[in-house]
């Protein structure tokens, strides 16, 4: 019974979910509209400053009744959960696993989204679903070229739908 469980557990895919730390609504609309037993593990990447306090987990859990959690170090992704980044942190999966490491202190450009995609791309392949919400910048353009060249399925916001 518990190989079934564990089997259960592991998501089909892992989608990558970038938004710029406005992209509150965005985050919302998606969740309240989004399935809850699809199977699928989700990892929200925002831009955040380390002096933030990030409250996106409360937030989020108003819209999903799917478990809403800061990811953690070494944590195995769950189908069924949504998993987002701790603020002053970089993210990256691998085998299934989020590592985070601190961002470097005299990094001024900081794309933690092209970082996480490009891992997921290489972790994941055609398993992986990148998600791009209006606001981001550039960030998330290398790491979805690099999800293309994998296979993997692409979503980007519409940016007269964006605030």
């Amino acid at each position: 019974m518990k190989k079934e469980m564990i089997k259960i557990n592991k998501p089909s895919h892992i989608v990558g979910i970038g938004a710029s730390a406005g992209g509150l609504e965005a985050l919302q609309t998606l969740f309240e509209n989004m399935p809850v037993d699809l199977g699928i593990a989700y990892v929200v990447i925002q831009h955040l400053s380390s002096d933030f306090k990030s409250m996106m987990d409360e937030l989020l859990r108003r819209h999903t009744t799917m478990a809403v959690k800061q990811a953690e170090e070494e944590e195995e992704l769950l189908s069924d959960h949504v998993y987002l980044i701790p603020s002053g942190k970089l993210m990256r999966i691998v085998e299934g696993k989020i590592y985070l490491s601190d961002l470097p202190p005299d990094n001024r450009i900081n794309m933690p989204i092209n970082e996480f995609f490009k891992s997921l791309a290489e972790d994941q392949q055609n398993r992986a679903i990148g998600v791009i919400l209006s606001g981001t910048g550039s960030d998330g353009l290398r790491g979805l070229q690099v999800l293309k060249e994998v296979g993997a399925l692409l979503i980007a916001q519409d940016p007269a739908e964006a605030q």
